[in-house]
């Protein structure tokens, strides 16, 4: 069986690239096998889990189920693309800081969804952030470090 390969361009944490993959492949793949962002975990593969979830211009996208030909010319930040090269996003900080990571499979695509709801909402209520991750299951943790850290993030963005 052969697979048709082609080029597809991507804008990833501000870098443009061009990548040759499966036609077949979706983002998620794309961007762990074609570009080694590894930091985007490739979960259930049906849209349920979240571990996938990186950013599409700038809104929460479940990258399993997006084929990357529909990623192309678009903004799409990974987990990796949180941070800068001085700092740590303060949710990935405020995540070690309150133990909000066990396993950590589900980190990546967590932080991503956090960081929306941040630059959209920085002052965010316990239901909102519980709304906001309600797409990303978390088989360790059982949410609570996890929604304290988001709201110490946001405090923290805020200035407190």
């Amino acid at each position: 069986m052969s697979h048709t390969t082609e080029v597809v361009r991507l804008h990833v944490n501000g870098d443009s690239v061009e990548v040759g993959v499966p036609a077949h492949f979706t983002l998620v793949e794309a961007l762990r096998y074609g570009l080694g962002l590894t930091g985007t975990k490739q979960g259930c593969d049906k849209g349920d889990c979240g571990a996938c979830t990186v950013l599409v211009d700038g809104r929460p996208t479940l990258s399993c189920i997006l084929p990357v030909q529909e990623a192309e010319d678009r903004q799409v930040t990974t987990v990796e693309g949180l941070a800068t090269p001085e700092a740590v996003h303060p949710l990935q900080d405020e995540f070690d800081r309150h133990g909000a990571a066990q396993c950590g499979f589900c980190t990546p695509g967590i932080l991503c969804s956090a960081a929306a709801l941040l630059d959209g909402n920085p002052e965010p209520t316990r239901d909102e952030i519980r709304e906001a991750l309600s797409g990303n299951l978390c088989r360790c943790t059982g949410y609570t470090k996890i929604f304290v850290a988001v709201e110490a993030a946001a405090a923290r963005r805020r200035g407190r």
